[in-house]
């Protein structure tokens, strides 16, 4: 077994750890170089740094991104997981340009929530989970979750990480005094049940 082979989940924060734990063994690696992917962008585009540091860091992400895999850069572990999207990475640009708008724009992170929602819509589709619809729901939810309702469907099994982090998001804003059990509730009914 190679290095790279299983997550290193210890480079997610928690929240994402115990999402990445809802998805089927198959599907945990391509989501696994999804989230690791936009915690490095998150990081190139951190709040403080000069903007022309962050457009030159994002500008090579952005490069790679556009290349083939046997051409990436083995120095960046990064780039090492993404291959488990099998030469599907190229649409994951859009969260470098959804970065870039949101740090150095004005366009109030529309275009970064836009690539989020389209990034994780590739993943399904990668993942052969479908149900566009209902990913594209739980992304917005996630990015504005004082406007949650109801999902109308279940979240895909593939795709059931991404019901977790909506949990979290919705509970976070819903606030409240936060009850342990009850968010782990809340939390394992959407890993389990997709909602």
């Amino acid at each position: 077994m190679h290095e790279h082979d299983q997550p290193l989940v210890d480079d997610l924060d928690p929240r994402h750890r115990i999402a990445l734990a809802y998805a089927p063994k198959a599907a945990r690696p391509a989501w696994y170089a999804l989230l690791l992917l936009e915690r490095k962008l998150a990081d190139a585009a951190r709040p403080g740094r000069d903007p022309m540091m962050i457009q030159l860091r994002l500008a090579w992400w952005r490069d790679r991104l556009a290349e083939d895999a046997e051409h990436w850069p083995v120095s960046e572990p990064a780039f090492a997981h993404l291959k488990a999207w099998r030469g599907e990475h190229r649409c994951l640009s859009a969260l470098v340009d959804g970065w870039e708008a949101s740090i150095v724009g004005e366009d109030e992170g529309r275009e970064l929530a836009a690539a989020r929602v389209a990034s994780y819509v590739a993943l399904a589709e990668l993942l052969g989970a479908g149900s566009p619809e209902v990913v594209r729901s739980a992304v917005n939810d996630i990015d504005n979750p004082q406007t949650a309702s109801p999902l109308p469907t279940p979240v895909p099994r593939a795709m059931r990480p991404l019901a977790v982090l909506r949990a979290f998001a919705v509970r976070e804003v819903r606030g409240g005094k936060p009850t342990p059990f009850a968010d782990l509730v809340r939390v394992m009914r959407a890993g389990l049940l997709g909602r």
